[in-house]
């Protein structure tokens, strides 16, 4: 088979000859620009500045060379920007980001990405790995009524102002990578619900609203989620067949239970997100969702919305092990994730610790699970390389016994 045979035969829960192998397939499957150039080089790759895919996660936009040597199933469709430029980055690798990325190096040794107003919207603080959303745009809104005066707000919402690629030339790329390709393509378009209530009223604030003024909390998950069903009526129509998957990402789970109850899951954000699983489903795409931590029991409601994949499937969050997942859901939904634990073996000193623990999920998974075998979210910046060919190596040593 084909990796996108694989892939899509996988999400219809159907056999395949072998398990898929994801990495880099999705911005929460990828791997931080530290631990890719040093992958590269251990791979005997010629070493140039790493493409950046997500500025917050600071993870690696895979190269061909690196899908062909890692032989995955899946790649994804990023948003894309028409000028690129090279941050030298504070931790030592050359990183490709879009020119109209707003970077900026301060005083103190942290970074800032700043809007189009001048507002810092995302800092990396200093000797960090990362860029973390600090603008709560929405933070003093009172009313309903006054999210009437914040449009400009929800149109660019999850897609940055940054990766500023004409829609016509993003699809026409997208047509070229899908014609070029035998793996399956996911197109990134995230679509946050609570998360992007979270980042717009801040953390805390947004989850009071819930529970204390559901109708501002209603009125902007409502207002945001026409927003998402025009822009996906905008891609499907711009893109047509060019893509086979939709990664969508919404964040429920803490390590021990959930963010919000799955009643306040299912009253507020269920219905927004199962109209617009379905009309991807009508336009022939398959839909993974991402979502981390202890999520269990919301996933009736992810099957019942109808989403093909759960990712990242966090093993070591309360209630997520493999077997269970697979014996209670595993007739109605496949597992994109789980494959290695990304916070306690993947960054271990010993690669054999990382063999023994993909043996031990692919145990858990068992031979009945449909799976799409990647680590748990993305490689973190502390992973050594050897550890990421200890994975692939240990995962064809199990799966691939011919």
């Amino acid at each position: 088979m084909t990796g996108r045979e694989r892939i899509l035969r996988t999400l219809n829960r159907q056999s395949v000859d072998t398990i898929p192998f994801d990495l880099g397939g999705t911005d929460c499957s990828s791997i931080h620009v530290i631990p890719y150039a040093g992958l590269r080089k251990l791979m005997g790759l010629p070493g140039r500045a790493v493409e950046c895919g997500c500025m917050t996660q600071l993870i690696a936009k895979f190269e061909p060379d690196v899908q062909a040597a890692l032989a995955v199933d899946a790649e994804p469709l990023f948003f894309g920007s028409r000028e690129s430029r090279v941050w030298k980055s504070p931790f030592g690798v050359d990183v490709l980001i879009p020119e109209a990325c707003a970077l900026e190096e301060l005083p103190d040794g942290s970074s800032a990405i700043r809007n189009a107003k001048g507002t810092v919207a995302s800092r990396r603080a200093a000797g960090a790995f990362y860029f973390d959303p600090v603008a709560t745009p929405l933070a003093g809104i009172e009313s309903p009524a006054e999210l009437d005066r914040c449009d400009a707000v929800f149109e660019r919402w999850d897609y940055p102002a940054f990766y500023d690629e004409p829609i016509e030339a993003l699809a026409e790329r997208a047509r070229r990578q899908y014609r070029s390709t035998g793996r399956a393509v996911v197109a990134l378009w995230r679509m946050h619900y609570l998360q992007a209530g979270q980042l717009m009223r801040g953390y805390e604030q947004f989850l009071v609203d819930l529970m204390v003024n559901p109708e501002l909390a209603r009125a902007l998950l409502e207002k945001l989620h026409r927003v998402y069903m025009k822009r996906v009526d905008r891609f499907m129509d711009a893109f047509g067949d060019a893509f086979d998957a939709v990664f969508l990402t919404d964040d429920l789970g803490t390590q021990q239970a959930g963010l919000i109850s799955p009643a306040v899951f299912k009253d507020m954000i269920f219905p927004h997100m199962k109209e617009l699983v379905h009309r991807l489903h009508r336009g022939g795409k398959k839909v993974i969702l991402h979502s981390c931590g202890a999520v269990s029991e919301f996933i009736p409601a992810f099957i019942e919305m109808g989403v093909d994949a759960l990712n990242p499937v966090q093993v070591s969050a309360e209630g997520m092990n493999p077997r269970d997942l697979v014996r209670n859901y595993g007739k109605d939904i496949a597992f994109w994730g789980g494959g290695c634990d990304t916070q306690h073996a993947l960054n271990a000193a010993d690669p054999a610790v990382v063999r023994a623990d993909v043996r031990r999920r692919l145990d858990e998974f068992g031979d009945n699970a449909s799976l799409v075998f990647t680590q748990v979210h993305n490689v973190q910046y502390d992973v050594p390389p050897a550890n990421i060919l200890a994975l692939r190596d240990e995962f064809w040593r199990q799966t691939r016994k011919d």
